[in-house]
This record gives structure tokens, C-alpha cells and sequence, in this order.
């Protein structure tokens, strides 16, 4: 049976009908067309599916899309304005948070998150915020100074939003 739900997903309204057991995940990649975020390990374990729910850390292989009604859902894509990288998009990209690239959407919706509710993290709050995502090609090291750079992009006022 579907269920209609109506969100503003990144930043515009929706109506669609799902059917009660869609997961947020199938939801966005296959009825949306939204492929930036990742299906990992389909278990919740590895946060390659991460996505903002009003703002917090969401996995979405997890979540049934229909209790995203009435929500705000942010997925990477969302990320970055007219061209500009965001300020997380932007410490990935210069302190080369990412590898293989397959958890960073993951991780930098988590990061976005993070710096949503605390601009100016500090390293554990930082890892604590992360410890829900894998990488399976990194130390962790350039990921936790990624992080840090975005929190001073924001602080500095380079950049607006995470």
C-alpha cells in the first residue's frame, strides 16, 4: 500500500507516493534520481548512506521514507551554491578527506551536520560525530583535518554554510 508524503527535499517541496516499505535510501536514489547517496553495507553500519533530517545525521538504509513526511532532507547533492563548494565539499577537497571516494558523501553529510549544531567542533567531538562512518581507505586522519579546515573556512567567514 503507498503512502503519500510531502518533504522539501534539499531545499524543494515533494509529493510522491511510496510504497510503505521503501527505504529513504531507494527512495532518493530510484524514485528521486539522487544517486550521490551511497547503499554500502544495507545494515547501517558503515554510513555511506547518511543524509540531514531536519539537520541530523540520518542513515537512510535505515529509515522508511515515509516517515520523512513533513521533514526537511538534505543529501549531498544539496551541497554548494552556484558552483561554489560548500565549506565541507571545500576541506575535502584541500585536505584530500577522501580516497576511493565511495563513504565520502557519507562522511561529508555527517561533517554538515556536525557543523550545523557546532561550528567550531573540537577533535573528539569531531571523531564522536564520525564514528557512525567507515572509511576502509584512510587513516581517519585526513578526514578529522578536513573537518577542522571547514569549521575554520566557516569561522573565517570563507565560507557560509557547511
Amino acid at each position: 500500500m503507498a503512502t503519500i508524503i510531502e518533504l522539501t527535499l534539499n531545499g524543494r517541496k515533494r509529493t510522491d507516493a511510496v510504497p510503505g516499505n521503501r527505504l529513504l535510501l531507494d527512495y532518493l536514489r530510484e524514485t528521486v534520481g539522487l544517486t550521490g547517496t551511497k547503499t554500502g553495507c544495507d545494515g547501517g553500519e558503515c554510513g555511506a548512506c547518511t543524509v540531514l533530517v531536519d539537520d541530523k545525521p540520518t542513515l537512510s538504509c535505515l529509515t522508511l521514507a515515509a516517515t520523512v513526511a513533513d521533514k526537511r532532507v538534505d543529501t549531498v547533492e544539496s551541497l554548494g551554491k552556484g558552483g561554489a563548494l560548500s565549506a565541507v565539499q571545500r576541506g575535502f577537497h584541500e585536505k584530500l578527506g577522501s580516497q576511493c571516494g565511495y563513504c565520502t558523501p557519507g562522511f561529508i553529510m555527517a561533517s554538515a551536520g556536525l557543523l550545523r549544531r557546532n561550528p567550531r567542533p573540537t577533535e573528539d567531538e569531531i571523531r564522536a560525530a564520525l564514528g557512525s562512518n567507515i572509511c576502509r581507505c584512510t587513516g581517519y586522519v585526513k578526514i578529522v583535518e578536513a573537518v577542522q579546515h571547514a569549521s575554520a573556512l566557516l569561522a573565517t567567514g570563507e565560507a557560509r554554510s557547511p
